[in-house]
């Protein structure tokens, strides 16, 4: 997901191995699903986290956790 631009989205496919469960699960609970419709509404410079929309809700994340949810593509 850490790899989408402002604008872009896709549907969350799962989460990779790497991830720790209790981020694994602390995710599911905020909404982040398999099969959810996801997009990116912020995505400053320099690494700073990334701001992503999923179903109404706001959340911002950095690399470190975004970029362990795997992304099916979807026009947003």
């Amino acid at each position: 997901m850490w790899s989408l631009r402002k604008g872009e989205g896709g549907v969350i496919a799962g989460f990779d191995d790497i991830l720790a469960d209790h981020y694994r699960v602390r995710l599911m609970e905020m909404g982040f699903h398999p099969g959810e419709t996801v997009s990116c509404l912020q995505a400053p410079a320099f690494g700073s986290p990334k701001v992503f929309r999923v179903s109404n809700t706001i959340f911002s994340l950095d690399d470190e956790v975004a970029s362990h949810i795997k992304l099916e593509s979807h026009d947003t």
